[in-house]
């Protein structure tokens, strides 16, 4: 029973680190995490939970780790935005998946992606044809953005 306070201590130091840390080193909106940020927050969480529930490792071991990835997250953002095929080579490129109005099959499985996926893409911009589509493009992001002259 006079464990439980301890625990919760530690969750609510872990829980401000890691706080301070993204508001320290940038944030995003979650929607525009990209793959990065994603194993990195991932990794983060791996790393702060021995330390605030294992009876084996230390707060402050945690803290290190956690503050080790956010530096390392932060290294190699910014080294992402400065060498456009360590970019390419991480996060992967955007991949081409209707062209004036003709579907790439080749490309949509490529990518993985459905095309009951495409057509909810295109209900979320208005487009119900996909011939009235001049371009849809998947982006590294997972969203994939549909431009159309000939929306009505």
């Amino acid at each position: 029973m006079t464990e439980y306070p301890n625990l919760m201590l530690r969750a609510i130091v872990v829980y401000g680190f890691i706080l301070l840390g993204i508001r320290v080193f940038g944030k995003r909106e979650l929607s525009q995490l990209s793959l990065v940020d994603f194993v990195f927050i991932l990794l983060i969480s791996n790393a702060v939970q021995n330390s605030m529930v294992g009876t084996n490792t230390s707060l402050e071991s945690g803290l290190v780790v956690a503050g080790t990835l956010f530096v390392v997250n932060f290294i190699l953002n910014k080294l992402i935005n400065r060498f456009r095929p360590l970019e390419k080579l991480i996060e992967g490129e955007p991949i081409m998946l209707i062209h004036n109005g003709i579907i790439l099959t080749k490309n949509l499985k490529k990518s993985g992606f459905t095309m009951s996926e495409l057509e909810a893409a295109m209900r979320e911009n208005g487009i119900f044809d996909i011939e009235k589509v001049d371009l849809a493009i998947l982006e590294i992001d997972g969203k994939v953005s549909i431009l159309s002259k000939r929306k009505k």
